[in-house]
């Protein structure tokens, strides 16, 4: 595990989470044909919108030193560097967009690309349950071992985006209602990931958690996150969630020593981005909306810490 305090200069981080790369194609309806130039421009311009919007909140209400962002080099190379130059707080993803198996967007030269961009945080996004498939579960952790090997040796911190969504058997037993499922099953089955992830000497120094609505479920997996001394902290992501699920899901988790922060995309871009896709709202009005919804987000998981 890295020193977060070399990375977090205070106890909160919040991300601004737009490394979404399959989600901008189908915004686009072009997910399954090759992309023109003149598209790649286009998603690139969309998310230099939602960094002028995180931009913007820093500028006002969010301190710098809890500000963050994780965005993709496909379609936000100039952000990255323009992060950097600027000493913002940023997490470069890993893994290829859209996959339900983990697998690296550029095979072994992951490497190079973490030390090209230099960022804060390497991050991977993983479909994993344990009571899933076993070989595709023991093939993603012989990868992220390789991953969580190279931060450990090069000093780089490892932001692990958790996603456990259901077997059949498991939305069965939960009479196929996702979201009794979410309540239910899910914390359960985020523990056992945790714990099955730390035997094989996996060790993210943030886990990237789907919302719980009980402050107890996050202390259980808190508590597995930091067995046996580790220091590792949890942020809570949005999964695209409407506002409100958001906001019980903050709620809940801002009482919880250990659980620091956020990572939120979706609901807090999307609609902006929409809107300025169809014309209905200019520019800066879509950066305006989106530092916005940022700041909101970031003030109530703070006003409602413990």
């Amino acid at each position: 595990m890295a020193d977060l305090s070399k990375v977090i200069k205070n106890e909160n981080l919040f991300f601004l989470a737009f490394d979404h790369r399959a989600s901008f194609l189908k915004l686009l309806n072009i997910e399954h044909r090759a992309t023109t130039p003149e598209e790649v421009n286009k998603i690139c311009e969309l998310k230099q919108i939602i960094y002028d919007g995180f931009k913007k909140a820093l500028e006002s209400n969010v301190p710098k030193e809890q500000g963050a962002i994780l965005v993709d080099e496909q379609f936000g190379e100039a952000i990255l560097k323009d992060a950097k130059n600027n000493n913002f707080i940023f997490a470069l993803p890993v893994e290829k967009s859209g996959e339900k198996e983990f697998d690296f967007e550029y095979g072994n030269e992951f490497e190079k690309h973490i030390k090209d961009y230099d960022p804060a945080f390497a991050k991977v996004l993983v479909h994993y349950n344990p009571e899933g498939d076993e070989e595709i579960n023991y093939r993603q952790r012989k990868k992220l071992q390789d991953l969580g090997n190279y931060c450990q040796k090069n000093g780089k911190a490892f932001l692990m985006e958790l996603i456990v969504e259901p077997t059949k058997l498991q939305m069965e037993q939960s009479g196929n209602d996702k979201n009794k499922y979410d309540q239910e099953l899910r914390p359960m089955l985020a523990i056992k990931t945790i714990k099955e992830m730390q035997k094989d000497n996996i060790e993210p120094d943030i886990w990237k958690i789907e919302g719980m609505e009980k402050k107890e479920d996050y202390y259980e997996v808190l508590n597995q996150a930091q067995s046996n001394g580790r220091n590792a902290k949890i942020v809570v992501l949005g999964r695209g969630e409407d506002k409100l699920k958001v906001e019980k899901w903050l709620k809940a988790g801002a009482l919880v020593k250990g659980v620091i922060g956020f990572a939120i995309g979706r609901t807090i871009f999307n609609e902006p981005i929409i809107n300025y896709l169809e014309n209905k709202i200019k520019r800066e009005e879509a950066v305006e909306k989106i530092s916005d919804n940022y700041k909101y987000f970031y003030k109530f998981f703070i006003e409602n810490s413990i």
